[in-house]
């Protein structure tokens, strides 16, 4: 009677030992799967940095182009005085 309740022991240790050792398994994959995340998500951000700064120089297209129709209808203006018809 006594090797029937060791048993029962033996067999719930086997188990508990079992599914720990897959528990770790588990979290060892999401730990390591986590870890190529975060590398991934650095070079993501170094890449998106590098983008904005080669492209900072297209925000200062628009201004560029109101200054150019500035000097346009300024130049516009100054040729009517010049030929009189202002």
């Amino acid at each position: 009677m006594l090797s029937a309740v060791l048993t029962g022991w033996y067999v719930g240790f086997a188990i508990t030992i079992a599914i720990l050792g897959v528990v770790v398994i588990l979290v060892s994959a999401i730990l390591v799967l986590a870890r190529r995340i975060g590398q991934q998500a650095i070079l993501i951000e170094d890449s998106l940095d590098e983008g904005r700064i080669r492209t900072l120089a297209l925000w200062n297209v628009a201004n560029v182009n109101d200054q150019l129709n500035q000097i346009v209808k300024r130049a516009q203006t100054a040729r009517s005085v010049l030929e009189g018809r202002a």
